[in-house]
């Protein structure tokens, strides 16, 4: 299942550009350019206007590349950080079962990924892998906890 994974992500090139919205925070910016050939990536950031704690308006800004700016929009990840924060206790602000160490948050989050993408039937019950071509069924939890593991590093 790796290797197919490995053969479906594509690098991004200046013909074949990645494309990612974020909101204002400035990190995102360095990251970015500290992984990718910046000439290779379309960024832009959605920049929330707050008045007493309320949206009252947004600012669409292109960082690099060429897009339009009507484009740019950051619900599919805030939806999906909702998703996790529903589904991952350990993401959850302010409770008791907050991460502490960073090596459980990365073995929840696996664990939730796996899920996402293998076990939950999504669309037309098939699950995200089903529609990759990935896998031929639906897992379960049974196959999933007691599949041989490969460790790659």
């Amino acid at each position: 299942m790796h290797e197919q994974l490995s053969r479906r992500i594509r690098q991004p090139s200046k013909q074949c550009k990645m494309t990612v919205f974020t909101d204002g925070n400035d990190d995102y910016t360095h990251a970015l350019s500290a992984f990718y050939d910046v000439s290779c990536v379309n960024y832009g950031q959605l920049i929330k206007i707050r008045e007493k704690g309320t949206v009252v308006g947004k600012k669409r800004v292109i960082i690099y590349g060429c897009m339009d700016l009507d484009e740019i929009e950051t619900t599919d990840v805030e939806n999906f950080n909702g998703i996790l924060r529903e589904r991952v206790g350990r993401l959850v602000r302010k409770t008791k079962c907050f991460a502490k160490l960073k090596r459980r948050l990365t073995c929840s989050i696996t664990v939730f990924q796996f899920y996402w993408n293998f076990i939950s039937e999504l669309e037309r019950k098939r699950s995200p892998g089903m529609m990759e071509g990935l896998t031929d069924h639906a897992w379960t939890w049974h196959e999933f906890l007691h599949q041989t593991l490969t460790i790659t590093n």
